[in-house]
Protein backbone atom coordinates (compact mmCIF):
# COMPACT_ATOMS: atom_id res chain seq x y z
CA UNK A 1 0.00 0.00 0.00
CA UNK A 2 1.49 3.39 -0.86
CA UNK A 3 2.04 6.08 1.70
CA UNK A 4 -1.32 7.01 3.79
CA UNK A 5 0.10 10.76 3.87
CA UNK A 6 1.27 11.04 0.13
CA UNK A 7 -1.95 11.19 -1.19
CA UNK A 8 -5.65 10.22 -0.33
CA UNK A 9 -6.35 6.81 0.83
CA UNK A 10 -9.39 4.73 -1.61
CA UNK A 11 -12.10 3.48 0.60
CA UNK A 12 -14.73 0.71 -0.28
CA UNK A 13 -17.89 0.60 1.67
CA UNK A 14 -19.69 -2.78 1.85
CA UNK A 15 -23.02 -2.84 3.28
CA UNK A 16 -26.17 -3.63 2.86
CA UNK A 17 -27.85 -0.65 4.10
CA UNK A 18 -27.19 1.34 0.87
CA UNK A 19 -28.27 4.68 3.07
CA UNK A 20 -25.91 4.08 5.76
CA UNK A 21 -22.91 3.09 2.99
CA UNK A 22 -24.04 6.62 0.85
CA UNK A 23 -24.07 8.54 4.45
CA UNK A 24 -20.53 7.40 5.62
CA UNK A 25 -19.13 7.99 2.04
CA UNK A 26 -20.75 11.21 2.28
CA UNK A 27 -19.30 12.41 5.40
CA UNK A 28 -15.78 10.61 4.49
CA UNK A 29 -15.38 13.03 1.64
CA UNK A 30 -17.05 15.81 3.24
CA UNK A 31 -15.55 15.66 6.94
CA UNK A 32 -11.90 14.18 5.56
CA UNK A 33 -11.89 14.72 1.55
CA UNK A 34 -7.90 15.18 1.97
CA UNK A 35 -7.37 12.05 3.61
CA UNK A 36 -10.32 9.47 2.23
CA UNK A 37 -12.20 8.87 -1.35
CA UNK A 38 -14.35 6.38 -1.82
CA UNK A 39 -13.59 4.29 -4.84
CA UNK A 40 -16.70 2.19 -4.38
CA UNK A 41 -19.68 0.91 -2.79
CA UNK A 42 -21.63 -2.37 -3.00
CA UNK A 43 -24.26 -3.73 -0.76
CA UNK A 44 -23.32 -7.39 -1.87
CA UNK A 45 -21.04 -9.63 -0.52
CA UNK A 46 -19.95 -11.30 -3.26
CA UNK A 47 -19.28 -8.31 -4.96
CA UNK A 48 -16.80 -6.88 -2.44
CA UNK A 49 -13.09 -8.11 -3.26
CA UNK A 50 -13.63 -7.58 -6.67
CA UNK A 51 -15.14 -3.74 -6.36
CA UNK A 52 -11.81 -3.52 -3.38
CA UNK A 53 -9.65 -5.51 -6.52
CA UNK A 54 -11.08 -3.06 -9.21
CA UNK A 55 -10.05 0.44 -7.63
CA UNK A 56 -7.28 -0.96 -5.91
CA UNK A 57 -8.75 0.10 -2.48
CA UNK A 58 -6.47 0.73 0.77
CA UNK A 59 -9.40 0.24 2.86
CA UNK A 60 -12.51 -1.79 3.25
CA UNK A 61 -15.60 -0.64 5.79
CA UNK A 62 -17.53 -4.08 5.97
CA UNK A 63 -21.03 -4.74 7.73
CA UNK A 64 -20.59 -7.84 9.34
CA UNK A 65 -24.50 -8.15 9.00
CA UNK A 66 -25.03 -9.09 5.81
CA UNK A 67 -27.28 -11.98 4.69
CA UNK A 68 -27.03 -14.35 3.42
CA UNK A 69 -23.23 -15.18 3.31
CA UNK A 70 -22.41 -12.68 5.99
CA UNK A 71 -20.07 -9.75 6.42
CA UNK A 72 -16.91 -12.57 7.70
CA UNK A 73 -17.12 -14.04 4.12
CA UNK A 74 -16.24 -10.49 2.55
CA UNK A 75 -13.43 -10.47 4.88
CA UNK A 76 -12.06 -13.50 4.08
CA UNK A 77 -12.37 -12.93 -0.04
CA UNK A 78 -11.20 -9.44 0.44
CA UNK A 79 -8.32 -10.65 2.18
CA UNK A 80 -7.22 -13.67 -0.29
CA UNK A 81 -7.84 -11.34 -3.77
CA UNK A 82 -6.17 -8.13 -2.43
CA UNK A 83 -3.80 -9.01 1.41
CA UNK A 84 -2.81 -5.32 1.11
CA UNK A 85 -6.17 -4.01 1.45
CA UNK A 86 -6.89 -3.08 5.12
CA UNK A 87 -10.61 -3.76 6.39
CA UNK A 88 -12.49 -2.12 9.06
CA UNK A 89 -15.08 -4.50 10.14
CA UNK A 90 -18.63 -2.72 12.25
CA UNK A 91 -21.14 -4.48 13.63
CA UNK A 92 -24.55 -3.57 14.39
CA UNK A 93 -24.44 -6.58 17.40
CA UNK A 94 -22.39 -7.10 20.24
CA UNK A 95 -22.36 -10.64 19.05
CA UNK A 96 -18.62 -11.95 20.15
CA UNK A 97 -18.64 -14.94 17.84
CA UNK A 98 -19.54 -12.65 14.64
CA UNK A 99 -16.45 -10.52 16.32
CA UNK A 100 -14.23 -13.37 16.03
CA UNK A 101 -15.20 -14.51 12.95
CA UNK A 102 -14.45 -11.13 11.33
CA UNK A 103 -10.54 -11.17 13.33
CA UNK A 104 -10.38 -14.69 12.27
CA UNK A 105 -11.36 -13.66 8.67
CA UNK A 106 -8.54 -11.22 8.37
CA UNK A 107 -10.07 -7.81 9.75
CA UNK A 108 -7.78 -5.13 11.06
CA UNK A 109 -10.46 -3.81 13.22
CA UNK A 110 -13.58 -4.11 14.46
CA UNK A 111 -16.52 -1.12 15.75
CA UNK A 112 -20.09 -1.36 16.34
CA UNK A 113 -22.31 0.88 14.09
CA UNK A 114 -23.64 2.39 16.84
CA UNK A 115 -20.09 4.64 17.43
CA UNK A 116 -20.93 8.15 16.42
CA UNK A 117 -19.15 7.82 12.08
CA UNK A 118 -17.22 11.44 13.15
CA UNK A 119 -15.17 8.90 15.63
CA UNK A 120 -14.53 6.44 12.64
CA UNK A 121 -12.20 8.94 10.90
CA UNK A 122 -9.48 8.12 13.37
CA UNK A 123 -9.65 4.56 13.29
CA UNK A 124 -9.80 4.25 9.84
CA UNK A 125 -6.58 6.59 9.95
CA UNK A 126 -5.34 3.91 12.45
CA UNK A 127 -5.86 0.66 10.30
CA UNK A 128 -4.12 2.41 7.53
CA UNK A 129 -0.86 3.09 9.36
CA UNK A 130 -1.01 -0.52 9.70
CA UNK A 131 -2.25 -0.97 13.72
CA UNK A 132 -5.13 -2.78 14.78
CA UNK A 133 -8.46 -0.73 16.28
CA UNK A 134 -10.91 -2.58 18.42
CA UNK A 135 -13.29 -1.05 20.76
CA UNK A 136 -12.44 -1.07 24.22
CA UNK A 137 -15.34 -3.29 25.72
CA UNK A 138 -15.60 -5.78 23.05
CA UNK A 139 -11.45 -6.20 23.61
CA UNK A 140 -12.29 -7.02 27.15
CA UNK A 141 -15.44 -9.55 26.04
CA UNK A 142 -12.97 -11.25 23.98
CA UNK A 143 -9.99 -11.61 26.15
CA UNK A 144 -12.44 -12.91 29.09
CA UNK A 145 -13.89 -15.41 26.72
CA UNK A 146 -10.80 -16.95 25.53
CA UNK A 147 -9.94 -17.48 29.44
CA UNK A 148 -13.22 -19.52 29.98
CA UNK A 149 -12.97 -22.85 29.34
CA UNK A 150 -14.40 -24.28 25.47
CA UNK A 151 -17.71 -25.50 25.97
CA UNK A 152 -16.90 -28.60 23.83
CA UNK A 153 -13.96 -29.41 27.11
CA UNK A 154 -17.17 -28.12 30.01
CA UNK A 155 -19.23 -30.78 28.10
CA UNK A 156 -17.15 -33.41 29.01
CA UNK A 157 -16.90 -32.70 33.17
CA UNK A 158 -19.34 -33.22 35.50
CA UNK A 159 -19.64 -31.24 38.81
CA UNK A 160 -17.20 -33.46 40.96
CA UNK A 161 -14.76 -33.14 37.70
CA UNK A 162 -14.78 -29.50 38.08
CA UNK A 163 -14.34 -29.35 41.61
CA UNK A 164 -11.58 -32.36 41.74
CA UNK A 165 -9.87 -30.06 38.75
CA UNK A 166 -9.53 -27.57 40.78
CA UNK A 167 -8.10 -29.33 43.67
CA UNK A 168 -5.82 -30.22 41.59
CA UNK A 169 -5.00 -26.72 40.63
CA UNK A 170 -4.40 -26.36 44.10
CA UNK A 171 -1.98 -28.54 44.35
CA UNK A 172 -3.51 -30.90 46.84
CA UNK A 173 -2.03 -34.26 47.13
CA UNK A 174 -4.40 -37.63 46.32
CA UNK A 175 -4.60 -38.02 50.32
CA UNK A 176 -6.06 -34.24 50.14
CA UNK A 177 -7.99 -34.77 47.63
CA UNK A 178 -9.52 -37.87 49.02
CA UNK A 179 -10.20 -36.16 51.92
CA UNK A 180 -11.66 -33.45 50.67
CA UNK A 181 -14.20 -35.51 47.98
CA UNK A 182 -14.75 -38.41 50.66
CA UNK A 183 -13.21 -41.13 49.29
CA UNK A 184 -11.08 -43.31 49.65
CA UNK A 185 -7.22 -42.26 48.29
CA UNK A 186 -7.37 -45.67 45.51
CA UNK A 187 -10.55 -43.76 44.42
CA UNK A 188 -9.18 -40.60 44.66
CA UNK A 189 -6.17 -42.05 42.18
CA UNK A 190 -9.07 -43.31 39.64
CA UNK A 191 -11.01 -40.29 39.79
CA UNK A 192 -7.74 -38.21 39.17
CA UNK A 193 -6.61 -40.34 36.27
CA UNK A 194 -10.18 -40.14 34.62
CA UNK A 195 -9.71 -36.51 34.48
CA UNK A 196 -6.63 -36.31 33.14
CA UNK A 197 -8.25 -38.52 30.26
CA UNK A 198 -11.31 -36.09 30.08
CA UNK A 199 -9.14 -33.05 29.72
CA UNK A 200 -6.60 -35.09 27.30
CA UNK A 201 -3.43 -34.51 29.12
CA UNK A 202 -0.85 -36.54 30.29
CA UNK A 203 -0.24 -35.39 33.88
CA UNK A 204 -1.07 -33.26 36.95
CA UNK A 205 1.25 -30.72 36.40
CA UNK A 206 -0.34 -29.95 33.02
CA UNK A 207 -3.43 -30.02 34.36
CA UNK A 208 -2.88 -27.20 36.67
CA UNK A 209 -1.52 -24.96 34.04
CA UNK A 210 -4.20 -25.25 31.80
CA UNK A 211 -6.59 -24.48 34.98
CA UNK A 212 -4.27 -21.44 35.89
CA UNK A 213 -4.85 -20.71 31.90
CA UNK A 214 -8.48 -20.37 32.01
CA UNK A 215 -8.21 -18.93 35.35
CA UNK A 216 -10.35 -21.77 37.24
CA UNK A 217 -9.35 -19.86 40.62
CA UNK A 218 -10.01 -16.72 39.67
CA UNK A 219 -13.58 -15.46 40.64
CA UNK A 220 -14.23 -15.79 37.18
CA UNK A 221 -13.55 -19.13 37.09
CA UNK A 222 -15.09 -22.44 37.72
CA UNK A 223 -14.90 -21.71 41.50
CA UNK A 224 -14.75 -22.40 44.79
CA UNK A 225 -14.93 -25.99 45.92
CA UNK A 226 -16.28 -25.86 49.23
Amino acid sequence: MSDPGSRPLVVVIVDDHELFAQGLALLLESKAGDRFVVGGLTTRVEEAATVVESCSADLAIIDLAMPPLGGAVAVRQVKQRRPATRVLALSGSDNLALAERALRAGADGYLPKSADPDVLLAPLLTVAAGLRVMHGELLDALLASARKPPDELLERLDSQDRTLWVLIARGLETADIATRMFVSERTAKRMVAALLHKLRLPNRIEAAGMAGHYGLLDESGLGDPH
